[in-house]
């Protein structure tokens, strides 16, 4: 069986690709929902399920600059809090299932910083979650391994290296604190 499933997503996305909205986040989302339907006879996915690999890039678009990576995480396996910068970013779970946990930023008044839990969640396969310019989460694999795809507006690692802040935080006598740039994986 071919790439059909891949190939769908990728022209879907190209078709009504503009800058970020409510309409391009909504359908981007649906188009990876629809992803995470393939059949896993397609080669593309039968790959990925074979070799396993923690971070493989899937597609580049060369004209509007989105990035479709997959990754593979073992059961515990943990990303502390981050946010994507400038980026947005949406995950869709194709097998096992993540935790993901989110945070508001609180400025404290001597102006240091810490993190305040929000949310916590299951992510199953066959599930999206959307996280907007500056939203703060961590990941955990709770059942795995988890194959899951990551959708970004734009190459995060090259927005490293330009200069804009990607931001990982630390964890300090229990307290999530104001973190440092980061490289992303």
């Amino acid at each position: 069986m071919k790439d059909h499933t891949l190939q769908m997503f990728i022209d879907g996305i190209r078709a009504a690709w503009g800058p970020l909205s409510s309409e391009v986040v909504n359908l981007s989302r649906h188009q990876l929902e629809g992803l995470l339907k393939a059949h896993a006879a397609e080669e593309w996915l039968e790959a990925l399920h074979l070799e396993g690999l923690a971070n493989k890039e899937l597609y580049r678009d060369p004209s509007h600059g989105f990035v479709l990576l997959a990754h593979t995480e073992q059961t515990g396996q943990y990303r502390p809090p981050h946010d994507h910068g400038r980026g947005w970013v949406i995950y869709g779970v194709q097998q096992g299932e993540m935790e993901i946990s989110t945070y508001v930023r609180v400025q404290e008044p001597g102006g240091s910083e810490r993190l305040v839990l929000r949310e916590t969640y299951l992510l199953h396969a066959g599930q999206t979650r959307v996280y907007l310019p500056g939203d703060i989460h961590d990941t955990r694999c709770t059942r795995g391994p988890v194959l899951y795809y990551r959708f970004t507006d734009r190459d995060l690692k090259k927005e490293e290296s330009e200069g804009h802040k990607i931001t990982r935080y630390v964890q300090k006598n229990g307290v999530w604190t104001g973190g440092a740039s980061c490289q992303i994986s």
